[in-house]
């Protein structure tokens, strides 16, 4: 690598808890696994590649889940980069269970998170895991509990931050009644903004939101369309259009695009360099509405 400060990091930074410095543009380790999110990728040794050079890139926080694979992501992401760079950040998630290929089941029970906390602490070989997410809420336990044991968890010192996915600003309140909450993962990207009011409660409290599925255009990406006629101008992918995107929208926005190959994280990653003007922005804002 050259000198100078590596791509990933045009995208800015963001402090979780206002401690813990992350770059923005992260990664997203769940296509690392096989079909319907099951078992091993077909090629090992590029899912070994893809995460080291995200790091090379400047990508210093990476996002993955006790469910995918289940555990191939967070072993894949042990054999690439243990041992961790001091300054790297591996958020896991657990309270979704796996009986098959793209099969997810919402399990909450404390002594199931707890179960999965140890698993993952294992699986990653860490003392503690920087942030630790609650996969989805299980509608058949309190939530209190379930976050309630990630309280204790990290009071234990097994994890440092606790963070939500799928939620909605009413939970999102509810479990800040329990423990600080640093980050919440939702469904939202250029094509589809239904998470838009928890997105402006977290810009509020200085939460970080992390938007997966954060490419998806839809027929925005069409010939004749305007991300395409924009991409033209700034001679960028409408995948770059996206991400730049959101990160223009919100400074507490930390996507995480997901890839199986080295050459389309690339691509994802210089979406951090290119600059949408204010009109750009609107322009884009506009055209889902």
């Amino acid at each position: 690598m050259s000198s100078k400060e590596p791509p990933a990091k045009a995208s800015g930074q963001f402090s979780l808890a206002g401690e813990l410095p992350v770059t923005r543009l992260g990664y997203g380790a769940m296509q690392l696994t096989g079909p319907g999110i099951w078992g091993y990728p077909a090629d090992e040794d590029e899912a070994v590649r893809v995460l080291r050079r995200a790091v090379e890139l400047g990508v210093n926080l990476i996002d993955t889940a006790d469910s995918y694979g289940p555990t191939v992501s967070e072993e894949l992401i042990h054999r690439a980069l243990h041992p961790y760079t001091a300054d790297l950040v591996i958020a896991t998630k657990a309270g979704l269970t796996r009986q098959g290929p793209d099969r997810w089941a919402p399990v909450g029970r404390p002594e199931y998170l707890r179960q999965q906390a140890e698993l993952s602490l294992r699986h990653l070989g860490l003392e503690r895991i920087d942030l630790f997410q609650l996969h989805r809420i299980d509608p058949q336990v309190p939530l209190a509990d379930q976050v309630g044991e990630l309280k204790t968890l990290q009071d234990e010192g097994k994890i440092r931050y606790i963070g939500l996915s799928e939620v909605t600003v009413d939970e999102l309140r509810q479990a800040q009644q329990v423990v600080g909450i640093v980050s919440v993962q939702n469904l939202y990207n250029l094509a589809n903004r239904s998470a838009e009011p928890l997105l402006e409660h977290t810009e509020r409290e200085g939460i970080g939101f992390i938007p997966w599925f954060p490419l998806a255009t839809g027929e925005l990406a069409g010939p004749g369309s305007p991300l395409e006629k924009l991409a033209e101008q700034h001679g960028a992918t409408a995948s770059q259009l996206a991400l730049a995107w959101l990160l223009w929208r919100s400074p507490v926005m930390l996507p995480i695009p997901g890839t199986s190959s080295v050459a389309h994280l690339e691509d994802n990653v210089a979406a951090a360099g290119v600059t949408l003007s204010d009109d750009d922005f609107t322009t884009l804002t506009k055209a889902v509405r």
